[in-house]
């Protein structure tokens, strides 16, 4: 008599395998942390940033295929970079950029405007970029934010920039179908940017969130980019806003 044995499965298939995954902000916190996931899913990373020296190390942590080095708020850079790319490009995750933070009635004008447009003008730009660079069925995902969930003294610009976000995703989602669009809407992320913000009020922000969101525990940077190589691998996904927050508007 023979006994047949079934085969052990020690691991799975990687999602990215052959595919390459250009990220926009992609030498420190979430941008980072998304290029670290999609190489573990087996993807070619390009990284994107500001910083040459940071960029460098993330590259060579990363094995990056490419790097650029450049402010993407600078006319033409990205259009230039996306054209100079010799491979296929399969996604692009962006997270550059930030919000606008401070008294709407104080701010300068020149200042409240770049609040709020510079944040959609750069999905517009990307967007511009990515056709005929992004093959099918790869997609865009882009960083927004809560914040306008709930109206706060001193955030009516970032708010208004953040609330205009969804509508033009959707709408991207048509214009570069079959291409796919969507939407990370992030709550607070423990991140360098985040600490930046908070300064000494870090900390307190910190065990604020452990003791009231239902997840008890801070949001982190690998979180939200497990949710975007979803929204990479998943192609069922577009024209969507994806709110990653542990369940921080429920309970605030």
């Amino acid at each position: 008599m023979t006994t047949a044995t079934t085969p052990v499965v020690t691991g799975r298939e990687r999602e990215l395998v052959g595919q390459t995954v250009v990220v926009i902000g992609g030498s420190s916190g979430i941008g980072r942390e998304t290029a670290r996931r999609a190489r573990r899913e087996g993807a070619d990373v390009v990284l994107v940033g500001r910083d040459p020296e940071r960029l460098e190390q993330a590259a060579l942590e990363f094995d990056a295929q490419r790097i650029g080095a450049f402010d993407v708020s600078e006319p033409g850079c990205l259009q230039s970079f996306f054209q100079d790319l010799s491979a296929p490009i399969d996604h692009v995750m962006v997270t550059a950029g930030g919000p606008h933070y401070g008294p709407p009635l104080e701010m300068p004008t020149e200042e409240a405007r770049r609040g709020l447009s510079d944040g959609l003008l750069l999905i517009l730009e990307v967007a511009r970029a990515a056709v005929g660079r992004v093959r099918p069925p790869g997609s865009l995902v882009f960083m927004g934010g809560t914040g306008s969930r709930r109206p706060r003294t001193g955030l009516a610009i970032a708010s208004a920039a953040t609330v205009a976000q969804p509508a033009l995703i959707a709408n991207l989602a048509l214009d570069l179908a079959p291409i796919r669009v969507n939407l990370i809407a992030a709550g607070f992320v423990d991140t360098p940017l985040s600490a930046s913000i908070l300064g000494p009020d870090l900390d307190r922000r910190r065990a604020e969130l452990r003791a009231t969101l239902p997840i008890r525990r801070v949001v982190e940077a690998d979180d939200v980019a497990a949710l975007a190589v979803h929204l990479m691998t998943n192609t069922a996904l577009t024209g969507a806003t994806y709110d990653i927050d542990g369940g921080q508007q429920l309970v605030f």
